[in-house]
Order: C-alpha cells, then structure tokens, then sequence
C-alpha cells in the first residue's frame, strides 16, 4: 500500500465521523479551492492567443465584478494602459469583452444588428420597467416601427413649444417647493432634480392631461421605476429584493393609470387631443394592427423614462458643479441677460464600448478631469484637441425612426452613436438647457464649505449618479 493510500484511509474514516454540517461545510471549501484553482490556471497555463487578454481574478463566477463596479472609469484606464484597448473581463459569470478608444466605439455602436444584439443583453433589465411588448421585449422591426411613432414628439416645431412649458414648470416648482422657502438655504439637490425632469417631461412629451395626473408621489415611483436600472438585474432582475418589489409596484401603477386614461379617452368619444398618447390611439402598425392599449401604456412609461433616468442625473451634477463653480453661474447668468434681456424667457461575449474612456481622455480633451464649460471657447487653452464634424457635414443614415449621424468614431458621444444613438438626444438637450436656464435666472449656488470640489460618484445606478446627500447652498436672486 502506497503512502498517499495509507493517509486516505484515516482521513476518510475522521470524515465519516464528523457531523453533516462539518461534512458539508469540508466539501463546501474543498469545491471552492478546486474552482479557485481551475479558474487561476486557465487564465494561466491555458490563454488563448486567437482571443482578447483577460483581466485576471481569483474567482470565477465574481471576476472583475466588484472592482468594475465600485469604480468603472478607473477600472478601464488601469486596463486600457495593462492590455491595450481590447480586453475581456468575467463580469457576475460572463466573458464581456471591452473595445475601448474610437475605433471600439465605432467597431460596437455601429455594428450590425446580427452580431451586436442589444436585446439580447437589455431586455431583462428593461422590460420590468417598462413592461412587455415594447422596446427590447419585440423584434428589432417593432421596435423601429415604435420608435417612428414617436417622432411626433420629437420635432423641431414640437421643441420650440417644449421651451415655454419647461420653464413654467420649473419656476412653479421651486415657488411651491418648501425646500426654497426664505431667501437662502441648504438642500439636498439630486431628489429636486428628478422631481422637475419627471414633470417637465411629462407635460412636454406627452401633454397637459397626463401631467395632471403628476403629483411629488407619482413622481416618486418613476424614481422607483428608476431604481430598477440596476447593474446587478442584469443577473438578478427576476429577484424578490426590496428595489425590484417597489419596481414592479410602481410599473403595475403607473401602467393603470395610463391604461384608465384611454378607456376614458375612448369612452368619451374624444378625437382632437394633440399629446402623444392620443397620437398611439390612432396608430397602426405596418400589417394593419392597431397598437395595443398595454402597449400604448409601456410606450408611454417608456418614453417618459428616456426623459427622466439620464437627464436626472445629467441635471443633478450641472447643478452641483454650478456650485463648485459660481463663477460659471454667474456666466451663464450674464450671457442671458445679454442675449434674452432680464425678463424670463418662455449571448456570446457581452461586447462593452465606453465612451467615457475617450471622453476623459487627455490626447483629445486636456486636464479631462476638471469641469470648464469655456474648454469649448475657440481660445481656450483646453480647447478639444480633435475635429467635431457640424451636423451637415456628418453622414447621416435612417434606421427606420429617421435621418440621425452615423459617425462612431468620435471621443466624444455623449449620446451614444449610429444604431444605439438617442432618439431623444435633441430633447434632452432642450430640457436640461432650459432647466438650466432658469435655475441661474432665480438663484445663486455655491458649496456648502465653500470649496469648488464636488460630491463624489454614485456607480450603483446604471446612470452614475451623485452620492447622497449632494447638499448646496442655495440664494434667491434679488427680483
């Protein structure tokens, strides 16, 4: 008998012995260091040369998860500068595969539908949200045909009616707003934010009726609705955890009260209305189907979060910067009176680019870390070092919902590019300008300590947001 087999025979009988719980517990451990180190030797002994380098870790199913998480930008440059801009790490399991710099942003934004499929990888994080039958819970053809539907509240002449109905809400926020009470004070900015980018896009996008419907308590479960676009569900959304039970509450409510809307409407036998949801009623898809009334809701929810999630956040730091920066406050503030007068105007690989690895990227953008709006003034010596294409000089192509550029290949996309471009890029920008607009015309920012420093990032949300509290200290402008 062998010496190894003389040492199995006792260790086996000890095992025999011991309670369940400490067998399990024994084997439990002996699994995870057979996996540990199965996992440690394939990315050792076994890489293959015909893929992408892979960022190492110790564990298999974790990976680069908790490091990509808590920190996503740091996490791309340190591997960028390690493997060069193509790597895969294994993120909650799976092998994503970043392409970063221009080239990847053209390479993945402007791929083919075939070979980047988007609702293979969103549609478990978004149909929970918006509901079934729309956006990634439809073939790609649907969603093109939902996506010319809404063109009606994306135009050029629909815009310029937004202006006014943007700015009217912002001032009758902050006049009922017990936070801005007084002549100065100190509040929490980010959940002010989400409450005016929900109501100025549900009056502007889909009408005075529906916005009727908003009160701060509506507008709180599309913060829930919100709080669904967590990176985790892209592996757990299915999970009875306390963010997705409110997720689903506030999906199933506000369906209800979009879904009462129209039996109303249709039992009025009204026909006149000119919002969006009245634009649904009428719709029909290319095989003669009218669109259905679970399908006008989740459109509706749908349209209204592309209003809300990213310009919520985008609108929280402008503001929070404005604070560090009162100097750009009182900028903007001089450039209004100047130019308006001092009235108030009216799968296999998860394939990942990101954009914001160009966009901070000194070769193109110098000192990328500090906020300086007047880095776009033609002098500035932190002026953009690349070549920005006007609007008629960039190629344009149609996907089905209308003409939109189909350059990829710049370092900066802030939203996004060819078939992944925003269809509402052109009302965000209306929106948050005007929101802007107005918050300088009435107050003063600065930070609470007085520093020019700004809270720091929130990488839990898929839309990095500002950690909370994200506390300024507000001054009403003398009338």
């Amino acid at each position: 008998m062998g010496a190894l087999e003389e040492l199995a025979g006792p260790l086996a009988q000890q095992f025999t012995q011991l309670h369940l719980a400490a067998q399990v517990g024994i084997l439990a451990a002996s699994f995870l260091v057979l996996s540990v180190s199965l996992h440690v030797a394939n990315q050792i002994l076994f890489k293959n040369p015909n893929e992408p380098p892979v960022v190492f870790s110790w564990f298999p199913l974790v990976g680069s998860t908790i490091t990509y998480g808590m920190d996503p930008p740091t996490f791309f440059r340190v591997n960028r500068a390690k493997y060069g801009d193509i790597f895969t790490f294994i993120l909650l399991g799976k092998k994503t595969t970043v392409y970063v710099g221009c080239a990847g942003n053209d390479f993945i934004l402007n791929g083919k539908a075939k070979d980047v499929c988007a609702e293979d990888i969103y549609t478990v994080l978004t149909t929970p949200v918006f509901g079934k039958d729309v956006v990634y819970d439809c073939p790609n053809s649907k969603l093109m045909e939902q996506k010319k539907f809404m063109k009606i509240a994306l135009t050029t002449q629909a815009f310029q009616s937004y202006v006014p109905i943007i700015a009217d809400e912002v001032s009758s926020y902050f006049k009922k707003s017990a936070d801005f009470k007084g002549k100065s004070g100190i509040v929490n900015m980010p959940p002010k934010m989400a409450q005016i980018t929900i109501f100025t896009a549900s009056h502007s996008l889909q009408g005075k009726e529906i916005r009727h419907k908003f009160d701060e308590t509506l507008a709180d479960l599309y913060h829930d609705l919100d709080m669904g676009f967590n990176p985790v569900n892209f592996m757990l959304h299915w999970a009875p955890l306390p963010w997705n039970n409110r997720r689903d509450h506030a999906q199933r409510t506000i369906a209800k009260i979009y879904m009462d809307t129209i039996k109303e409407r249709r039992a009025a036998g009204k026909s006149d209305a000119q919002d969006m949801m009245w634009h649904l009623m009428g719709s029909t898809y290319k095989n003669g189907t009218p669109v259905p009334d679970h399908e006008i809701a989740h459109m509706m929810i749908a349209l209204l979060m592309a209003g809300q999630h990213s310009s919520s956040s985008t609108s929280s730091w402008i503001m929070l910067w404005l604070a560090a920066r009162p100097d750009i406050m009182e900028d903007l503030y001089r450039e209004q009176v100047e130019n308006l007068g001092a009235d108030l105007p009216p799968l296999h690989h998860v394939l990942l680019s990101a954009g914001g690895v160009t966009a901070t990227d000194p070769t193109f953008f110098p000192d990328p870390d500090t906020w300086e709006p007047h880095r776009w003034d033609k002098d500035s010596p932190l002026a953009p070092r690349m070549v920005v294409k006007s609007e008629e000089e960039e190629e344009k192509i149609d996907y089905g919902y209308g003409l939109v550029s189909k350059g990829a290949a710049s370092p900066y996309l802030p939203f996004g590019a060819g078939r992944h471009r925003c269809i509402g890029e052109q009302f965000a920008n209306v929106q948050l300008q005007t929101i802007t607009a107005m918050v300088v015309r009435d107050f003063k920012f600065r930070n609470v300590d007085g520093s020019n420093k700004v809270i720091g990032t929130d990488y839990a949300s898929l839309f990095s947001r500002p950690l909370e509290p994200a506390n300024i200290h507000w001054e009403k402008r003398d009338a």
